[in-house]
């Protein structure tokens, strides 16, 4: 399966997902990363291993939709099948959920439904939850809003800092966003409503 990433900055979760695939756990392609800010670190990522790099500038753009369809160009012509996002910043328009329903997957740093849009991890630990964690989810209109596929829990220590907390949760998001695209690539998980099943293998 053809994998397009989507990323904004530093991709350690794409890093997570590229060691996935070279360690042979993740039997799929990254055909593509593209991103909407032009010195990301996660560009350099992929040229190291090889995989085509691809900045699209949207203040070249006047519109979302207009943006979105050069994005989706690039999807076409990469043959990708699935779309994650990894760290991108952008909330998807219409342009690309239409064209890939169902076949966009975000991994969110807390534990969805509560601490959705930006800083999760900070906004967790201000609130002064007990346990965090991590949330990968399908990708619909709303905002971090998608039906859920996997989740893991982080205990918050006594002497967390938001920042301690947040190296934690990464810790366990490189785990389930591969975890959660293998089960998605092997055609295990199926939408029923609000919920996600998963199929046995």
């Amino acid at each position: 399966m053809n994998i397009a990433v989507l990323v904004s900055g530093r991709g350690s979760n794409l890093q997570a997902m590229i060691d996935s695939i070279e360690n042979g756990y993740l039997k799929a392609r990254i055909s593509v990363v593209i991103s909407d800010i032009e010195n990301a670190y996660a560009l350099l990522r992929a040229k190291k291993h090889g995989i085509e790099a691809v900045f699209v500038d949207p203040e070249k753009y006047s519109s979302k939709e207009f943006y979105e369809k050069q994005v989706l160009a690039v999807l076409k012509k990469h043959n990708a099948e699935l779309i994650l996002l990894a760290g991108y910043m952008k909330i998807l328009g219409k342009t690309l959920l239409l064209a890939y329903k169902d076949r966009i997957l975000n991994i969110h740093p807390a534990l969805l439904p509560a601490f959705s849009g930006l800083h999760a991890q900070k906004q967790a630990f201000e609130h002064g939850v007990k346990v965090a964690g991590c949330t990968v989810h399908f990708v619909d209109e709303t905002l971090d809003g998608g039906a859920i596929i996997l989740q893991r829990c982080v205990e918050v220590k006594e002497d967390d800092t938001d920042e301690t907390l947040a190296d934690r949760i990464l810790e366990q998001e490189h785990k389930i966003y591969p975890e959660a695209v293998k089960l998605f690539v092997e055609n295990r998980l199926r939408i029923e409503g609000r919920k996600v099943k998963i199929l046995r293998s």
